[in-house]
């Protein structure tokens, strides 16, 4: 891309009329992009070049040396490089709690990765395409968590659909910044085709959610009828994993009856917060509904 009525961004983007023996500036290269991104002007590019082959230094450690950008930028480019799309703080509008896609190089973001490995070795290379994940209270913070699940799945390719089945306390169209007019109820009530309230989440490429949309008086009878089975098997031939943010335990029976439908529960607890005793009775509760349990999260 070049930067309209200036020469000196053909020169360098044209690979055969650039200057003094300086190489060109490729298209998917790092120098390209940082030009692209305006990180860096043309006259800095050859400034960078004419470095980079008296040292024999890439290009971005030239750039660096030169002070021209930053260790952060060389990280943003390449992201894009490898297809690993996250964003700048205020990019995006979503919530700052997702760190995965505003902190992606943070020691905070390993912990989900490491369970994204574990789910896939565990559950979705078995077969399986969906997973409910619970808590025992409002506060553990299960809303959260699985937004940041979802994006590390959708970064790491798969096509990844993020459910909010939660139709009381609805948060998901909070942390992405959604329109929550209709979603996973107004489906299940028969009042909207599922292809009209999967949201397309444009900041990463593998990742789409479906909001709680209406809030019901009978959720628990709504998360109950036939037509959610129906969905489940609709949406698996869609979509690599899917997930679902469920209501808490401790208000009601929700996620019982979606984790019915998925067969498989990740439990997240939360460190001080959530007591043990609570964790066995829904862990016995899941259980004997027929769910699988594939493992449980400790959060600070």
């Amino acid at each position: 891309m070049s930067i309209p009525g200036s020469s000196e961004t053909r020169k360098l983007t044209d690979s055969n009329s650039i200057s003094a023996n300086i190489s060109p500036v490729h298209k998917f290269s790092i120098g390209h992009m940082l030009l692209d991104m305006g990180k860096i002007t043309p006259v800095e590019a050859e400034r960078v070049l004419r470095l980079q082959k008296e040292s024999g230094l890439r290009f971005g450690d030239a750039a660096l040396k030169l002070g021209l950008i930053t260790e952060a930028d060389i990280q943003l480019v390449l992201a894009q490089q490898f297809d690993y799309p996250y964003l700048l703080p205020g990019e995006g509008n979503h919530s700052p709690g997702l760190v995965v896609a505003y902190q992606p190089f943070g020691a905070q973001v390993e912990v989900f990765r490491a369970v994204r490995s574990q789910l896939m070795l565990r559950w979705f290379t078995s077969g399986h395409k969906a997973l409910a994940i619970v808590s025992h209270n409002p506060g553990d913070g299960v809303s959260l968590f699985v937004a940041n699940l979802a994006v590390v799945f959708s970064q790491l390719g798969e096509r990844t659909l993020l459910i909010d089945a939660n139709l009381r306390y609805p948060q998901q169209h909070e942390i992405f910044n959604l329109k929550n007019k209709q979603g996973l109820s107004d489906v299940l009530a028969d009042r909207a085709n599922v292809s009209e309230v999967i949201a397309k989440i444009d900041s990463f490429i593998d990742l789409s959610v479906i909001p709680a949309g209406t809030l019901p008086p009978n959720p628990l009878e709504i998360l109950n009828r036939s037509t959610f089975d129906k969905l489940n098997d609709q949406l698996a031939n869609q979509f690599d994993v899917i997930l679902y943010d469920t209501l808490a335990f401790s208000s009601g029976a929700d996620a019982l009856s979606i984790a019915a439908r998925t067969d498989g529960v990740l439990i997240v607890a939360r460190k001080n917060s959530t007591h043990l005793n609570d964790i066995n009775v829904m862990n016995e509760q899941l259980k004997c509904s027929g769910t699988e349990v594939i493992g449980s999260i400790l959060m600070d």
